[in-house]
Parts: C-alpha cells; sequence; structure tokens
C-alpha cells in the first residue's frame, strides 16, 4: 500500500529531474532542444524509472523479468544521487541567487559548469558502488572468552551474513567470498541470516552457487540461522506486499542449505565437538511474517552447560543485553548493511546499538558485519561487501 501511496511522489521528483536536465542540456547546445532528441531521451528515461514497476509486474518471460529486475536495481541506487546532488545544488543555487545576490550564479556558463559538475559526480558515484560492491573485504577481530576449553586455545570463526542471493548477487559473487572464506581457514563459519532475497526463483545458475557453497572448508561446519528475507515475498522498490503466511515460506531454501552441507538453525542449539555451543536464533520480523513462536535468550540457553562457551548466530543486532544476561559468549549479526550506500552509512547508527563492527556488553562480545551483499539498489558507497574473521581466544 506504501509503495502505491509514494508513486505520485515519485512521478512528480522524475518529472523534476527530466526538466532540470532539459534546462541543462539546452544551455549546453541547441541539438538537445530539438523535439526528436527530447522525445527519445524521455523516454530512455520513462523505460529506466518505471523497471521497478514493470520488474515486479512482468514475470513471463523470465529473461525479460530478470532483466527488468537487474536494471530496476541498477536504477535506484543512481536515481537517488541523481535526486540528492540535484536538489543540493539547485538549493544552492537559489540561496546564491535570492539570498546572496550573487551576480554571476544566473549566466550560461555558471550554469552548464555546474550541470556538468551534477553529471559527474553522479556517474563516478554510481560507477564506483556498482564496481566496489564486486570487492570483498575481510575485516578481522580477536576477542577473548573466560573459559577453559579442553584441547583448544583458540577458535577461527568466519562471520557472514546478507548474501541476498537473487537478481544482484549471484554465482560469481558466491564464489568470490567462498574464495575469501577458505584463505582463513576457519574451524567455524556462520551464515547471520538474509542468505536469499525473497525470492527463490530470482536464483540464477543455482547449482554453480551451491558448487561454491559446498567447497566450504571449515573445520566445525558450517551453520546459519534465518533472516527477515528468508522468504517468499513480494517486494516493489523495498515494499513488501501482504500474502497468506503459508505463501512465505518456501521449502526450497531450507532444502538448498542442506544440499550445500550448511546446517540450519532456527530457534535451537547445537553442541559442537563436546566444546562449544552454536545457537541459531528465529528473525523477529519472519516469524511474525510466518505466525511462527520466538524463543527468548533465556529460554535457548538454559538447558545449556554455561562453562563451555555458547555462540550466538541472531540476525538482527537486537536484545544485546537479554543475550548478554542469557550467558552467551559471542554474538553474531548482519542486517544493517551498514547502511550500505551514502549518506545510509552516517543515519544508520541512530537506529542500532551497534550498526556494524564491535561492541562489548558485559561479558559478551557482539560482532555486526556490513554483509557480502546488497540490498535493493546495486551499490555500496561508503560501506564494504565484508566477511568477518574472528579468532576467539579462550583464557
Amino acid at each position: 500500500m506504501a509503495a502505491f501511496l509514494l508513486a505520485p511522489f515519485y512521478i512528480l521528483v522524475n518529472i523534476y529531474i527530466v526538466r532540470w536536465m532539459f534546462r541543462w542540456m539546452g544551455t549546453c547546445h541547441y541539438i538537445f532542444r530539438t523535439m526528436t532528441f527530447q522525445v527519445l531521451f524521455a523516454g530512455i528515461y520513462i523505460f529506466l524509472a518505471t523497471t521497478l514497476l514493470t520488474g515486479f509486474l512482468i514475470k513471463k518471460p523470465l529473461w525479460l523479468h530478470r532483466i527488468l529486475k537487474n536494471i530496476g536495481n541498477y536504477f535506484l541506487g543512481t536515481f537517488l544521487y541523481i535526486l540528492m546532488i540535484v536538489a543540493v545544488v539547485d538549493f544552492g543555487r537559489l540561496l546564491l541567487k535570492y539570498v546572496f545576490h550573487v551576480s554571476w550564479i544566473g549566466s550560461r556558463a555558471a550554469f552548464v559548469v555546474t550541470g556538468a559538475v551534477c553529471m559527474v559526480l553522479i556517474i563516478s558515484l554510481s560507477a564506483y558502488g556498482i564496481i566496489h560492491t564486486m570487492h570483498v573485504k575481510v575485516t578481522p577481530y580477536e576477542v577473548k572468552v573466560n573459559k577453559q576449553v579442553k584441547d583448544m586455545n583458540s577458535l577461527k570463526i568466519v562471520l557472514i551474513a546478507d548474501v541476498h542471493f537473487g537478481y544482484s548477487v549471484g554465482a560469481r559473487h558466491a564464489e568470490r567470498f567462498v574464495e575469501k572464506i577458505n584463505r582463513e581457514n576457519p574451524d567455524l563459519v556462520c551464515f547471520a541470516g538474509d542468505i536469499f532475497d525473497n525470492e527463490f526463483d530470482a536464483f540464477d545458475q543455482p547449482e554453480r552457487v551451491k558448487a561454491a557453497l559446498k567447497s566450504i572448508k571449515s573445520r566445525y561446519g558450517v551453520y546459519a540461522c534465518w533472516g527477515n528475507h528468508d522468504l517468499n515475498e513480494p517486494i516493489l522498490a523495498g515494499f513488501t506486499f501482504k500474502s497468506s503466511s503459508s505463501d512465505k515460506e518456501d521449502p526450497r531454501m531450507a532444502e538448498f542449505l542442506k544440499d550445500c552441507g550448511i546446517h540450519l538453525l532456527n530457534d535451537e542449539s547445537e553442541l559442537i565437538d563436546n566444546k562449544f555451543y552454536v545457537v541459531g536464533r528465529q528473525d523477529p520480523a519472519r516469524a511474525k511474517k510466518t505466525e511462527q513462536t520466538r524463543k527468548t535468550p533465556a529460554q535457548l540457553t538454559e538447558r545449556l552447560d554455561r562453562s563451555k562457551p555458547i555462540i550466538f548466530i541472531d540476525h538482527q543486532p537486537k536484545e544485546l543485553d537479554k543475550v548478554s544476561e542469557a550467558g552467551a559468549d559471542l554474538d553474531l549479526c548482519g542486517h544493517t548493511h551498514d547502511g550500505q550506500i551514502f549518506p545510509g552509512n552516517l543515519a544508520i547508527h541512530f537506529f542500532w546499538e551497534n550498526s556494524c563492527g564491535y561492541l562489548k556488553k558485559g561479558n559478551m562480545h557482539n560482532i555486526v558485519t556490513s554483509g557480502v551483499g546488497v540490498w535493493g539498489p546495486n551499490m555500496r558507497v561508503g560501506t564494504d561487501s565484508e566477511i568477518c574473521s574472528i579468532t576467539v581466544h579462550f583464557i
């Protein structure tokens, strides 16, 4: 419903952008003022701007649906920077003209140069953001847990979250981050939710992705919990649409993880080699949408031997105090993407106690990754696609 309510605003904003582009291009050269060019340009822009809707509505043929979805994801990020840069520059121009009465601001040369700077910024930020998603960074952490573990002084964990396998993230990226994981020679690999991107059929080359994930080398195996996007749910420009709870559960997702050798823990715990526990939490948003009951941290640990290290995998970095009080030594999370694209990376810190990085709560270490994939705009600006390499020392 929200997507349709915002549709008139989206249309008006795009009219403002196209009008600004026509004015700037027309000032640059007379050919851009011709009816032929303006109709052609407007047609191309309308096609790009409506791919968010057409990609949502047109399901078949599949190849066309995939193309429209991909274009829409690229356009969404570019659109945000077009709007932000044009609006800021336009406001500055009006301020200089009507408040400070700067005489040269209305000149043709000033308008041409201003528009050129805007275009360079938009193209540069968008191109950088698209390319930067492909680079996977390894972020190292070292933490100390005051517990003795027989025949083990330390544990190397690789944390990965927010892959969002779908239209933007596929086999090539999977091979890229799996190579990084294996280079770390981990004892344990943890996927902290949002492995899928709301639509299992969005997978491109699923068998190739499966082969990549099956090649993960880990001494104690690979474990995962669900995230809020690990279900079947129609999305238009980031807004979800209601459907019955039975339609949201896609058994193919759990089956896919099983085939990859990934152990799913859904509000469950597992004792590994009689040395430490891994606890995977149900995601609160997913539990609500699928009408499932979510256990509290205390319920998850009430029967565990707290003399052994307890590692939580929890998609959203919520309830940090409760998780700490329940006896967790390490809480591994994702979900935030660290804001993914500027200025989201600045605003995200106001919404989470630990939006990305490390935080200690009591005796518990909380680590939140910015995620290895993307959601929505297929860009990363001001943030990194990362996996976290965590060395846990037992003292």
